[in-house]
């Protein structure tokens, strides 16, 4: 742990060198003698230095930095978007770090300030983030910009192309469907013993048949609740095909399923690294976020010659093929965002500009902190990987989570026993995904009628100060979502 600070600590400094250095010459030199406070919204003070304070400090001096931090906002049995609602207008950031949602709502509300003339005054390069995510910002806010996103997450396949050399499996490609996709991994042979044997595709951690639909859906812009009018929709058509394709897909042996037993302690580092069935050759396509990327670069580093994965490339992650340009797989956490009456928009505007502009990007560029730059200059591979995948795909609107903050916490802690152990039935051969999703919508429904009459029940009379105890705990982590099927 101390080796780990102590390395922080140099590539910090570092940084911080390769910035003075660089941007010695940077933009806004004209507000250089102005001095400012300026307020800026964030998870929490340390956090906030660490990512994006200390270098822009080092750079802007003349503007002190007051961070005000979200971490009391969540609190229990009360909504959390109203919570961060009250936060916002009560502490009145200058600069605000929102989600997608958030951003939406207050654009709408005119509570953000409008970005487009202090990007057209001082030339602020928008041609080198990737086009897909000022696309998505944009379509949040009426084709208007308010708010830049300095970085993004994404997930992409990885592929093993000694593998499919080896066994005459033609190489995925970028916009495969979720179908495509689990065709190519059923033409891997499924015999052998576990210990020896391929495996076509590992979705991720959480293959049961229930979660391994429940991501395709997802993808395909399915929602299984109709949060407007309250009603259960998990038995439509449309679902029954995404469960069947995955029901199809774990039978057919093709699958890699992670074993909840394996002991991932012990052993030397190199079996550490050789434990992950992508590295270990064991899986012929996996999907997965930048974190496998620098494990594989280790594994290069740290493996004996001629152990681990060899040759291998990414293409995007499975498209629904109605919107073959959009990917659920892609998101943005944070956007920043300056407020519509603060009167610190020139310095604000410095603070948002610097940490989406070229120079912050091509420092930070380095750091391993689970995303990527928005500037796509600086994804380019030394190994020449098709880094497109990652950002070629603009962010979809997932619609699985739309509204659930309207939806009864207490539902949820009901309901996902209910769909194990109708999932179960199935896996089990007692019963047919068309019985199970019916099941599921009738007693689902049932929970969903008087966990909403409960809720209903529980809010405070009129006038009443008290919070509304309807709110969903998980709501501050719902994503940005549109209509349901």
């Amino acid at each position: 742990m101390r080796f780990e600070k102590l390395g922080k600590t140099i590539l910090m400094s570092t940084l911080l060198a390769g910035v003075l250095a660089g941007c010695s010459t940077g933009g806004n030199e004209s507000k250089e003698n102005v001095k400012s406070t300026l307020k800026v919204m964030h998870y929490d003070e340390r956090s906030f230095y660490q990512q994006y304070g200390m270098l822009f400090s080092t750079l802007y001096p003349n503007i002190e930095i007051e961070v005000i931090s979200t971490q009391g906002v969540y609190q229990e049995g009360k909504d959390y978007r109203e919570s961060m609602k009250e936060f916002i207008e009560k502490e009145k950031p200058d600069v605000l770090m929102i989600d997608a949602e958030q951003y939406s709502t207050m654009a709408g509300e005119g509570k953000l300030y409008n970005l487009e003339s202090f990007i057209k005054k001082d030339k602020f390069d928008l041609e080198g983030i990737a086009p897909g995510i000022i696309d998505y910002i944009k379509q949040q806010s009426d084709g208007i910009l308010y708010g830049l996103a300095p970085e993004f997450y994404s997930q992409a396949i990885y592929y093993n192309k000694d593998l499919f050399a080896k066994h005459g499996v033609t190489l995925p490609k970028d916009r495969m469907s979720w179908e495509e996709v689990l065709q190519l991994a059923a033409r891997f042979p499924t015999t052998g013993s576990k210990e020896d044997r391929v495996y076509g595709f590992k979705a991720g951690y959480q293959t049961s048949l229930y979660y391994f639909g429940l991501s395709i859906g997802t993808s395909q812009g399915l929602s299984y609740i109709n949060p407007t009018t309250m009603q259960m929709m998990i038995n439509s058509d449309s679902w029954k095909r995404v469960f069947e394709m995955a029901d199809k897909a774990i039978k057919s042996g093709s699958l890699y399923i992670e074993d909840p037993n394996q002991n991932g302690g012990g052993g030397s580092y190199e079996e550490y690294l050789l434990r992950d069935a992508f590295i270990g050759g064991k899986v012929a396509m996996v999907m997965e976020g930048n974190y496998l990327m620098n494990q594989i670069k280790e594994a290069k580093n740290v493996l004996k010659e001629g152990k681990g994965v060899q040759n291998w490339d990414v293409v995007t992650v499975p498209v629904n093929p109605q919107a073959p340009d959009e990917s659920t797989g892609m998101s943005l956490s944070q956007i920043f965002a300056i407020d519509a009456k603060t009167a610190n928009a020139d310095a604000a505007w410095q603070f948002v500009s610097y940490i989406n502009g070229d120079d912050f990007a091509r420092v930070t560029s380095k750091l391993q902190n689970g995303g990527f730059p928005s500037r796509t200059k600086y994804l380019e591979s030394a190994e020449g990987i098709h880094m497109e995948a990652f950002y070629s795909l603009k962010p979809a609107q997932n619609n699985m989570y739309k509204g659930f903050d309207k939806i009864p916490q207490q539902f949820h802690m009901k309901y996902e026993p209910l769909t194990q152990q109708e999932f179960q039935k199935v896996t089990d051969g007692k019963a047919t995904i068309s019985e199970a999703l019916d099941t599921l919508q009738a007693k689902g429904q049932q929970l969903l009628t008087e966990e909403s009459k409960n809720a209903e029940k529980a809010k405070p009379a009129e006038g009443e100060a008290s919070p509304s105890a309807s709110g969903s705990a998980n709501s501050g982590a719902a994503s940005t979502s549109v209509s349901a099927e």
